[in-house]
């Protein structure tokens, strides 16, 4: 069984985050009252996609992936100022292909750990948000196993928090419970998100009605249970 402590219970209240994202849209689903929360006060140091999005619709020609690119990027950029406001931190994106991320080892691994370990550097980072890496689904698993490897390398002490969005809460050991996210302002971030609701770019994904019922609230799962104290 799994506890909860409110976030501003706790010394994580100080903290600065880093939060990291699969695709757009896991931004609001899984950590969108963590990055309100946390911009509102000063406190988020980032936000970073991982990938570019493009394989959530089909595709007759580079051109095609291209648009898709861009306009997935312009929506992501639209969701993050409705949740941080305009002084929010700019969006960073590692521009991975979608359902292709990078085998830890490789040399685009190796560059996007040493990227974010300095930034991790440069702004004082204290916590990853990302999601877990028992995630169904590849890019989603990446992102947890970079989040670490970014902890790791960042030479200052950095936790990984896990949060979920297609998968199941880790039954391990507190998680911290930030504060509330009014629906409204979190729809409004969804909505951003057009591509992936509307046939806005043709056939292709939708998102399911039932992830488009969000909570007010985000749970997150320290990796080092110890940490959430």
């Amino acid at each position: 069984m799994v506890g909860r402590r409110r976030l501003s219970a706790t010394h994580w209240r100080a903290a600065r985050w880093l939060v990291l994202a699969p695709h757009a849209d896991d931004e609001t689903l899984g950590a969108g009252a963590l990055i309100a929360e946390t911009a509102r006060a000063g406190r988020l140091a980032g936000l970073v996609f991982l990938t570019d999005g493009t394989g959530s619709h089909p595709h007759p020609d580079a051109a095609s992936r291209a648009r898709l690119k861009a306009m997935r990027k312009a929506e992501a950029r639209t969701a993050c100022r409705r949740l941080t406001g305009a002084q929010g931190p700019r969006p960073l994106f590692l521009d991975w292909r979608d359902a292709h991320p990078h085998a830890p080892g490789s040399a685009a691994w190796l560059a996007a750990v040493r990227s974010l370990a300095a930034l991790c550097r440069r702004e004082g980072v204290d916590a990853i948000a990302t999601t877990a890496r028992e995630e169904p689904h590849c890019d989603h698993a990446a992102a947890g196993a970079l989040a670490q490897a970014v902890a790791d390398a960042a030479l200052r002490p950095v936790t990984v928090f896990d949060y979920c969005v297609w998968g199941e809460p880790p039954a391990r050991g507190s998680a911290l419970e930030t504060g509330f996210l009014t629906p409204g302002r979190r729809r409004a971030a969804l909505a951003a998100h057009r591509s992936q609701l509307t046939p806005a770019f043709g056939d292709g994904f939708r998102l399911p009605e039932r992830q488009r019922i969000m909570p007010r609230t985000d749970r997150l799962y320290p990796r080092d249970r110890h940490d959430a104290s």
